[in-house]
């Protein structure tokens, strides 16, 4: 019994010792795992960012913009009809809301008729030209003969053929008969200043006529407003009945197709960015089953806070840098629009691709073209001249209205 025991405490101490070597065996393990993953995670995030990061940026802060176009009479009126409600979609030159518009036809037809009245007037002014060359005319006549008559009686009187009186009142008759040329000269030359230079048409009365009736052909006109572009309603507020003054938001009209992306980056995400760089759009209504693809449009100008209505002063004491943001507006390519349409106002996520370096930062010249316009007001001007030269084709027979039609 005495040589059992050191034996079992020798077995004990060996078998101690060995699940010490074990144990350290098995944390050396895990720590050289644990660093392998560090080493390896670090590897990963450095490989990340030589191959993809560093030539990408993204951020959430990114919002879908359009047009609002707003739907403003530009005259008063008593509204009588509306054509589209809220969510309505509605083409360009289609009616949205009519007003009363008793008022401005009567003024049409009081323009109407005094276009009328003036281009006959105005006629009457180069008749009067005619019938004054004409006693011009017939003046001179009398003035050549009175001229002759004189001369003949003063040769016979100074052969004493005839009496001194007789040779007085030839030279009266003379005399009279060049005031009375001069007097049609003039009459002429008054009335002839009135016409000079100018045809019916071109004639400064006329052409004032012509714009009093242009003014009243588009009052009539404005009193239907119509959608300047094609697009959905939004933010109707007019109602049947109501009169409403010139300037006065009734409704707008949202283009869809005619939308973008305004992106809000960090200034330190900026350096590398170009105007023409790709980006992949993600919009969290459709989620990233829906991409949308596009190209930065423009880099901001400012930041938020430099155009804010009350800028931030930082000449205090307890000032606090603040990394800013600058919009970034991206056009989007209309591909995914159609199918999956987007709503001013959605939430989106953009990724810019940053390889492509040869863009400007800011733009070197000014568009070429309109950014965004409409046509349907120059149709209102092209049937208001043409009615003008009707008008006056009329009263003028074989008059062009040319002059006065092409303002």
């Amino acid at each position: 019994m005495a040589d059992s025991t050191p034996n079992t405490v020798e077995h004990a101490e060996s078998a101690g010792a060995e699940q010490n070597n074990k144990s350290s065996g098995k944390r050396r393990t895990l720590l050289i795992g644990l660093a392998l993953l560090v080493i390896l995670a670090v590897l990963g995030v450095y490989l990340y960012h030589l191959f993809y990061g560093r030539f990408h940026e993204s951020t959430d802060d990114a919002y879908v913009n359009g047009n609002l176009v707003q739907i403003t009479p530009q005259i008063t009126g008593t509204v009588v009809s509306i054509g589209a409600d809220d969510g309505d979609y509605v083409e360009q030159g289609q009616v949205l809301v009519r007003f009363d518009p008793s008022d401005s036809e009567v003024a049409l037809q009081s323009a109407e008729a005094n276009l009328a009245k003036t281009v006959r007037q105005v006629r009457g002014l180069y008749s009067n030209v005619d019938s004054y060359k004409a006693q011009v005319a017939s003046r001179k006549t009398d003035v050549e003969r009175a001229r002759s008559d004189f001369q003949r009686r003063q040769k016979l009187a100074q052969g004493g053929a005839i009496s001194q009186e007789e040779l007085s009142h030839a030279r009266d008759t003379l005399t009279s008969a060049q005031s009375a040329l001069t007097s049609a000269q003039q009459q002429l030359d008054t009335n002839a200043a009135l016409v000079d230079e100018t045809d019916i048409a071109s004639h400064p009365d006329v052409k004032a006529a012509a714009a009093q009736m242009r003014q009243a052909y588009l009052d009539e006109a404005r009193s239907s407003l119509v959608a300047p572009v094609s697009g959905y309603v939004a933010q109707r507020s007019v109602q049947v009945g109501s009169r409403v003054q010139p300037g006065t938001p009734l409704m707008a009209v949202v283009p869809l197709e005619q939308i973008w992306i305004d992106a809000n980056f960090k200034e330190t995400q900026l350096r590398d960015m170009r105007i023409g760089q790709p980006v992949e759009v993600e919009a969290d209504l459709y989620g990233s089953d829906v991409r949308y693809r596009g190209t930065v449009e423009s880099l901001g100008v400012g930041t938020g806070t430099a155009f804010s209505l009350l800028p931030a002063q930082n000449a205090s004491g307890n000032w606090i840098k603040i990394v800013q943001r600058l919009p970034v507006r991206i056009r989007l390519e209309p591909d995914n629009l159609k199918k999956h349409p987007l709503r001013i106002g959605l939430s989106t996520d953009v990724n810019v691709d940053l390889h492509d370096q040869d863009g400007e930062l800011l733009a070197q010249k000014p568009l070429e073209q309109p950014r965004f316009s409409t046509d349907v007001y120059e149709r209102q001007l092209a049937e208001a001249d043409a009615l003008i030269e009707q008008i006056i084709q009329r009263n003028a027979p074989g008059t062009r209205a040319g002059g006065v039609a092409g303002r």
